[in-house]
């Protein structure tokens, strides 16, 4: 691996991404539902390096992270469909984004052409390596080697989405169609780079890229089965669906995909990153929603 340029971020070097896998796949018995669940932002496992070059505190660096959401789904194996979560944190990666969306001034050297350095996302500090967690703090105090962040991409980024493109291709396979839900939360007040900074959300949002990324049949019967368990929910504002809803959606192909947005006051302790006793109620309220969701008839698809 290159040395690391002068002035960059050198408590990186040597970052050992091989004692955890970049995800955990858990499978029903026998998959019976044309259903897959994927949860790429609740990873936990924060390298010991990054940590170190991190000028934020352990407890803040979690704040971008969408905590206990796989726990919240899982579920979805009893029901007939695996669950695919990211094993690191969205702060470290982040899985729902192009696989090089990197903001240059982020970096010390020069980086290749095939990295998008034009990302409205990457601009704001939410690229594929974020610069900033959700309430707007800086994550690094020096500049970024782009030979270390390639290697995070690399070892936890592509396994993941080959192993996303597996679940799929099987499901479509066995099924002759696949519905992907992307399970997400989302902090109960718009941040500084959200387009409803200092709003307070609603119960859920649901993404489907405004119909396009799943047959809107879906996004209703997701809607009406939430609703009739109390959550308030609304549609694609300000959520639309990130990079896995556009790349992976294509219902023409009989891929659906959408996303869901929980907000975390619902379960969580958002300052501390810690599960409310209500945790266990909302993950109950959420069970008929799988259950339904791996009732469809594949044909319907």
């Amino acid at each position: 691996m290159a040395a690391s340029p002068t002035g960059t971020n050198s408590k990186l070097k040597g970052e050992d991404l091989d004692q955890v896998p970049p995800f955990t796949i858990l499978r029903p018995k026998t998959q019976s539902a044309p259903i897959v669940f994927a949860s790429p932002h609740s990873g936990n496992h924060y390298p010991k390096a990054f940590v170190n070059s991190s000028q934020l505190d352990p407890i803040a660096l979690r704040r971008s992270e969408d905590a206990f959401v796989d726990e919240l789904y899982d579920a979805s194996v009893k029901f007939g469909a695996p669950l695919l979560k990211a094993n690191y944190p969205r702060a470290y990666v982040d899985l729902n984004r192009e696989p090089f969306e990197l903001d240059p001034n982020m970096f010390a050297d020069v980086l290749p052409s095939y990295v998008n350095t034009d990302s409205a996302r990457a601009a704001a500090g939410l690229g594929t390596v974020a610069k900033l967690v959700t309430n707007g703090s800086n994550i690094y105090g020096d500049k970024l080697n782009f030979e270390e962040i390639r290697n995070r991409i690399e070892k936890l980024y592509h396994p993941y989405h080959a192993a996303l493109r597996k679940l799929i291709d099987d499901t479509q396979s066995i099924f002759g169609a696949c519905l992907l839900i992307d399970c997400h939360s989302m902090p109960s007040i718009g941040g500084p780079m959200d387009t409803d900074s200092g709003t307070t959300r609603t119960d859920i949002i649901l993404g489907d890229r405004f119909a396009s990324s799943c047959a809107e049949w879906v996004t209703n019967l997701a809607q009406t089965t939430l609703e009739k368990e109390g959550f308030i929910v609304r549609r694609n504002r300000p959520y639309a669906g990130g990079f896995t809803t556009h790349h992976y959606g294509e219902p023409n192909k009989r891929i659906h995909t959408l996303q869901i947005e929980l907000n975390r006051e619902l379960y969580m302790d958002e300052e501390n990153i810690t599960r409310l006793d209500d945790m266990a109620n909302v993950k109950q309220r959420l069970q008929p929603l799988i259950e339904r969701l791996c009732a469809i008839n594949s044909d319907r698809l």
